[in-house]
C-alpha cells in the first residue's frame, strides 16, 4: 500500500475522534501496526512500522511516550493542547 494511502487511512481514523487518547504497537521490525482508541475497542491495522507510525502521530498533534508501567511494550498518544 502506498504511503500516502496509508496517511491518509491513519487521518481518517483520527479525524472521528481527535481529542481521544491512543495507543499503538507492532512487533519488533514488522512493517504493520495496530493502532487502538476506546481502550482497544476500537483498532485498525496500518501498513506502517512503528518508528514512522510514532511521526506520523506527532505530525498530527499528539505526544506519543512509552507508558510507566514497567513490561508494557505499547505507545501511548494523547492529543496536544491546543
Amino acid at each position: 500500500m502506498p504511503k500516502s494511502q496509508t496517511d491518509d487511512i491513519l487521518k481518517a481514523f483520527i479525524k472521528h475522534q481527535p481529542k481521544q487518547e491512543y495507543t499503538f504497537e507492532s512487533d519488533r521490525g514488522s512493517s504493520k501496526s495496530e493502532l487502538c482508541r476506546d481502550g482497544g475497542r476500537e483498532c485498525i491495522d496500518l501498513q506502517m512500522d512503528a518508528k514512522h507510525l510514532f511521526q506520523a502521530m506527532q505530525d498530527q498533534g499528539f505526544f506519543c511516550a512509552l507508558p510507566i508501567e514497567p513490561g508494557r511494550t505499547y505507545m501511548k498518544c494523547r492529543p496536544l493542547p491546543e
